[in-house]
């Protein structure tokens, strides 16, 4: 490999270097647009960084590798791991049963390469694909991957790239697809060089952290280019299948051709080269169809395949758990999770009372241009659940009935459906906040999380992020799947997940096919064609779902005969 860097404003870049052979420091040619070229060729496993101007030595803001840290020398890596043909033709993963998870907490040890053991797990209960918290290098030695520093190298810790190319191979033999969610929106205080390269931040913009990232100033060319291309080597050179692009809301751009509407040109360009799809699946708080229709269907038109949809959760949540505090709070009645599992978003252009506005658009079921496919939907998941003061999971301030409720509700729906790791056997380990930063970082991360939770009414008392034990106490127990009443949870996701597999009606992806009817204050019932699901948060209610065969029931509905039934208490029934 000959080293490239783009550093425009520098008057002198070296490139320092550490083969078997020895160290070395040489300087670098200047190239056309800003770019320093050098004619070294380094082989796989050499260091190397780059100095600006005599300065520190600096790492490659497109290393592949950080094997020492976001702090120290990239590494070569071997491109022939890239170079494989595993036959995978891959899989559109809209409609796809996700499962989103921490690889730092997924297994006891934390790594891809312990993951690869848990696949099969997933293979039985249903799961079509899986979607990785951001494994790019991050600071420390624990931490959610939200602080990424370097958008190209995977997470030492980890296994590096190495291991996340095994992992991805791995569920390509299992038949599951691969998601890695990728932090386009900013980057994380510590070990963040790139502004001594280039201009990729601008203060024309301002975000929860910070300045933006400089997609529409001078010099955003290259910026939206190292975007782009760190996007392709995801998906083309590590071989996954699609992207969760985090806070998409926080890109802003105000220039002729949005980012997001770039990367989705390209990305088809490179589905079409590779003969396979690829699945782009935006977080946005916007509301707005237009982030889900097709590149040139509309001017603001964002061309992604599919967008998470927090108002069906919020819907879930604030229903199930009764929690009202917060953004929760225009939530909470059968009504809007009515609205919730038939239109997708509550703020459709309403008043929100939590953002003070009128927020979002409303979601046309006729639309050609997107179906319930279209939107991921959950009841958990890695904000909603590490978001909360201590990291409690549903089962653990609700109930596990009222989680049974929830899951079949969402998991028979026309949306898409993604679980949070542990989730289907409603695990005890809870799943806080936690991060490794420096010590001049570290504290003002933990008073700030502790600020955002009296914001939310919450006054238990707050794991501190930067604890060791905070990050250990969210590792997965896998023994405890098969004793009660874990077990009886993973049967029920197991069945819900097989009837969500089995029945054309709960397969289809029109939002015309699901109809909600509000039986009272406490019951809905969803009907996908000839299936219904009664769920109730009730001490008990009676129904009358018309003649059917009962395929599932977590409590033990009573049949009263004449396709009348009665839910003793807080759960779901599911009727066909």
């Amino acid at each position: 490999m000959r080293p490239a860097v783009w550093a425009p404003a520098a008057e002198r870049v070296d490139l320092a270097y550490a083969t078997v052979e020895g160290s070395a420091e040489t300087p670098m040619g200047r190239a056309d647009g800003g770019w320093w070229e050098s004619d070294v060729d380094l082989r796989p496993g050499s260091r190397y960084s780059f100095r600006l101007d005599g300065g520190e030595p600096l790492p490659d803001p497109r290393s592949l590798s950080q094997p020492d840290g976001v702090h120290g020398p990239s590494e070569v890596v071997d491109p022939s791991i890239f170079g494989r043909d595993t036959g995978w033709r891959g899989r559109d993963l809209r409609g796809a049963v996700l499962y989103e998870l921490h690889i730092g907490t997924f297994t006891e040890e934390g790594t891809f390469d312990a993951a690869i053991d848990r696949l099969d797990h997933l293979a039985a209960l249903g799961v079509e694909a899986i979607e990785i918290m951001p494994v790019e290098a991050f600071p420390g030695e624990w931490g959610w991957g939200y602080d990424g520093v370097s958008l190209y190298a995977a997470y030492a810790p980890y296994g590096g790239v190495g291991g996340l190319v095994r992992l991805v191979d791995a569920c390509h033999e299992r038949g599951l697809g691969v998601l890695i969610d990728v932090v386009h929106n900013h980057l994380g205080p510590e070990g963040n060089y790139l502004a001594h390269f280039g201009p990729y931040f601008t203060s024309r913009h301002s975000t929860p952290w910070g300045d933006a990232v400089n997609l529409d100033g001078r010099g955003a060319d290259e910026v939206r280019a190292y975007l782009l291309d760190s996007a392709h080597h995801w998906l083309v050179g590590v071989g996954a299948d699609g992207l969760r692009l985090d806070a998409v809301h926080a890109l802003k751009d105000d220039s002729d051709d949005h980012f997001l509407a770039d990367l989705s040109t390209e990305v088809e360009r490179w589905s079409a080269e590779e003969g396979r799809p690829f699945t782009l699946i935006a977080e946005s708080d916007l509301n707005q169809p237009s982030m889900i229709s097709p590149v040139g269907s509309s001017p603001d038109a964002n061309g992604m395949h599919a967008q998470w949809a927090d108002d069906v959760h919020h819907a879930l949540h604030a229903f199930f758990a009764r929690e009202r505090q917060g953004y929760y709070g225009d939530f909470g009645t059968a009504e809007v999770l009515a609205k919730a599992l038939t239109r997708v978003f509550v703020h459709d252009g309403g008043y929100s009372t939590f953002r003070g506005r009128h927020w979002g658009a409303p979601v046309d079921p006729a639309s050609p241009h997107y179906d319930a496919h279209s939107f991921v939907v959950f009841l958990q998941n890695h904000d909603q659940v590490g978001n909360r003061a201590v990291g409690d999971r549903f089962a653990q301030h609700a109930s596990l009935d009222l989680q049974a409720a929830g899951a079949a509700l969402y998991l028979l729906s026309p949306f898409t459906p993604m679980l949070f790791q542990g989730e289907e056997w409603a695990a005890s380990t809870p799943f806080p906040y936690f991060s490794h930063l420096g010590p001049d970082l570290g504290p003002h991360v933990t008073e700030g999380r502790a600020r955002e939770f009296e914001a939310m009414g919450w006054d238990a008392e707050t794991p501190d992020p930067q604890a060791r034990a905070t990050w250990r106490s969210a590792v997965l127990s896998w023994g405890e799947r098969g004793l009660a009443p874990h077990a009886r949870m993973l049967a029920w996701y197991r069945r819900l997940i097989a009837l969500r597999h089995d029945l054309p009606d709960v397969r289809d992806p029109s939002l015309h096919s699901v109809d909600v009817t509000v039986v009272d204050d406490d019951t809905v019932v969803m009907r996908r064609g000839d299936v219904r699901v009664a769920a109730t948060r009730g001490s008990s209610v009676n129904l009358a779902l018309g003649d059917g065969r009962v395929l599932a029931s977590w409590a033990g509905a009573e049949d009263l005969g004449g396709g009348n039934f009665r839910l003793p208490g807080p759960g779901a029934l599911v009727v066909g």
